[in-house]
Order: structure tokens, then sequence, then C-alpha cells
């Protein structure tokens, strides 16, 4: 019996030991936020690529983000449209995934009404794109703005190395926006 007892433990040591020096496989997630980090520090100019009448003014504005503020779990995204350099996206790496909220400040750098929406992203994506369906707190806080149809938005992000970094917002209804800015040539301001 006592032997036993000896050979089950060296072997549940042995189990133990073999999976402490088994390396974990970066996520689709952690790849992502890596080809993120990568543009850390560097501003690009941007363009809208959809036609939505409803974008005109963003279409015919000069747009800007900078991928700034980067530590290991937040990357702060500043996205100036002409002068207007009110709007901040920040992605957070969470327990559960990836994070994606819009940061609207007034001039005063107070925040907006509409401030702190956004997503989680519900599965893993990818290496290039993760998606944000919009979270509770931004349904209830557009249903209180009287905003009611960004109740069903999903954002995306993309970033295909030495290419282009987009923003997208959709909507079930057909809504579609998107921007992609050129990394391969990085702007001074």
């Amino acid at each position: 019996m006592m032997h036993f007892a000896k050979i089950a433990a060296a072997a549940a040591a042995l189990m133990l030991s073999a999976c402490a020096s088994v390396p974990v496989a970066p996520s689709a997630q952690d790849d992502f936020f890596a080809n993120l980090s990568a543009l850390c520090g560097q501003r690009f100019e941007g363009r809208v690529v959809t036609t939505d009448p409803a974008d005109a003014s963003f279409a015919s504005s000069r747009l800007l983000m900078h991928v700034r503020d980067c530590s290991a779990n937040e990357i702060r995204i500043p996205f100036w449209v002409g002068q207007d350099r009110s709007r901040t996206w920040v992605l957070t790496r969470t327990g559960a995934g990836l994070t994606l909220k819009h940061d609207h400040r007034d001039s005063q750098g107070k925040p907006d009404g509409l401030h702190w929406y956004g997503g989680d992203t519900s599965g893993q994506g990818t290496a290039q794109r993760q998606e944000f369906p919009v979270d509770d707190f931004s349904i209830e806080l557009f249903n209180a703005w009287d905003a009611s149809v960004s109740t069903t938005n999903v954002w995306a992000i993309e970033v295909l190395p030495g290419r282009i970094f987009a923003y997208e917002l959709r909507r079930p209804a057909g809504r579609f926006f998107r921007v992609e800015f050129d990394v391969t040539r990085p702007v001074a301001e």
C-alpha cells in the first residue's frame, strides 16, 4: 500500500512539472494586441471608404489617428476629425477578452454625455480583426440619451500589418461606416 502511494505521488509530481514547462500559445487576441502595439507612437491619416451620405462631414475632413499611451493591457488611440479632437478609442485586455470603449470629451476635456460606450469581444476573433458587440452599459446609455438606434452597434478594428488599420461600425439595419488608415505612411501630425 505504501509503495502504491509513493508511485501515485511521484506520478502526480511528474504530471504537474510537465504542465509547468509547457508554454502557453498566444491567442488570436494576444496576436491582435501585439499587431496594434507595433504601431505605438505613430500617427496615420485615414479616409472614409464607405459611401453613406451620413458620413459626408467625416469624408470631407482630415482624419488622423495616433496610437499612443500603450501598456501591456491598454492602448489609447486619439481619433481626430478635422479640428475636432474629442474622440479616443480605448482598447483594454480583460480576463474574458478585449474591450473597446469610446472616450468622448468636450472642449474643456470633461466627459461628453455619450461617453465610454463600446463593447466586449464575444469570441477569439483573429490576429487581424476583432469585433465588439455593444455592451449592456452602452445600451442603457444610448437609451438614456435618445440614441436607441445605436443599441445594436457592432464595432470592429482591423490591423493588417504593413498595410492598414481600420475602424468599423455596423448595425443589422444596414448602417455601415468604415475608416481605413495607411500604416505604411506615418505622419508627423
